[in-house]
């Protein structure tokens, strides 16, 4: 039987509120102003793609925060696959640069995780003491300035995977009736409602709605993570890594695997996300990206991710993702004054972490409520 108290209550879909709020406050504040249209296709698809790359990097640091885990160093690395990608696109073209940085990323994942893993110490310790060693790395890379990419050949290639413009709306209704139609069969609430608004929006955008490349990007990577998590057994074992790390290892799980491969994950990502800032400028400089890691944690919490492990969504933190950056959107479209934006941008996430909080608090003094982390089915006995 769904409980739609709870299904439709503020610590599962406040995120969904949340944002569809605020773009209706900031609709209605342009028009009293007389702006453009706030829900035209150009402006929602240019919120979407100022936060693909946080997005992607937010997914895979809500896998690693269901594992129990912590990366604070998903910035840096980005930054430093950027460099890589940058400084050597130029001598051995796009594709080998890139599958460099890619390397680079996951040799710095293996490195966070064994540490972790096998020596013991703190994941917040290791990937602080990381952040701080990769951006080393990047100046050293970089010799402390600008690094571009000359050749106009591979600028052109690099640009042309980044930049080019995808056309969404008919995709898009597609996906809709898909989340509906798998909605009412699963009997998900909140699947339909998401559904119904995805529709809705693309609606707004109209049939000429197109989007940059890192949003489609964005997109077929929340699916195939939100898909692993909610249908597979490789998800349900790392709920249940997150959950009780202990009681996973008695049932058979590999726990150190599974965290390894959530920093592997992590950092992957990251690097991922810096081949497409790289790609976006056509160069680097030493502080780039530098705080984003604030950023990407932000956007996971406002998501309901726990930061002690065993819940969490994808598809809600890159909806906290958007949420930022419609905030910063907003600030910049209206000219709120930029010099509120960070205060307010942390009240959202304080005021977002209280909410889920009061909410699980409320819970557990109901023994009769299951308490189930979200998108996260019952765990079954596993074999390593």
């Amino acid at each position: 039987m769904i409980d739609w108290r709870r299904t439709f209550g503020l610590r599962e879909a406040g995120v969904y509120y949340a944002l569809l709020l605020l773009l209706a406050i900031l609709a209605a504040l342009a028009a009293a102003h007389g702006l453009p249209a706030y829900l035209s296709g150009q402006n929602l698809g240019n919120i979407a793609y100022q936060a693909s790359l946080v997005g992607i990097m937010g997914v895979a640091m809500t896998v690693m925060l269901i594992t129990g885990a912590f990366d604070l160093s998903v910035a840096s690395v980005a930054a430093l696959a950027a460099a890589v990608l940058v400084g050597l696109a130029g001598q051995i073209g796009f594709v080998p640069a890139a599958g460099a940085a890619l390397c680079t990323a996951a040799a710095i994942g293996l490195l966070n995780g064994a540490i972790v893993q096998f020596v013991g110490i703190n994941a917040f310790i290791v990937t602080l003491g990381t952040l701080t060693a990769v951006r080393g790395l990047v100046l050293i890379l970089t010799d402390g300035r600008s690094l571009m990419v000359e050749q106009p050949q591979v600028l052109a290639e690099m640009l042309a995977f980044e930049s080019t413009r995808i056309p969404l709306f008919w995709p898009l209704l597609a996906l809709a009736v898909a989340l509906i139609l798998l909605g009412l069969l699963r009997k998900l609430p909140l699947t339909i409602a998401g559904g119904a608004i995805i529709a809705g929006l693309a609606l707004l955008a109209g049939t000429g709605f197109t989007v940059a490349a890192p949003v489609v990007y964005l997109a077929l990577f929340t699916a195939l993570i939100w898909f692993v998590l909610r249908f597979t057994v490789i998800g349900r074992r790392l709920y249940a890594v997150g959950g009780n790390a202990e009681a996973a290892r008695l049932s058979g799980i590999n726990v150190h695997a599974y965290r390894l491969g959530a920093f592997v994950l992590s950092s992957v990502a990251a690097g991922f996300a810096g081949i497409l800032f790289g790609c976006r400028l056509g160069a680097i400089n030493p502080t780039a990206l530098q705080g984003a890691e604030l950023t990407v944690i932000a956007a996971a919490i406002l998501g309901g991710t726990s930061l002690f492990g065993g819940a969490g969504s994808v598809v809600k933190t890159v909806v906290g993702a958007l949420l930022l950056f419609t905030l910063t959107n907003g600030f910049n479209i209206l000219n709120l004054g930029a010099n509120y934006q960070g205060l307010i941008e942390g009240i959202v996430v304080v005021a977002a972490a209280a909410i889920y909080t009061i909410g699980a608090d409320r819970r557990r003094a109901k023994p009769s409520t299951a308490d189930t982390a979200p998108q996260a089915p019952a765990v079954a006995g596993a074999s390593a």
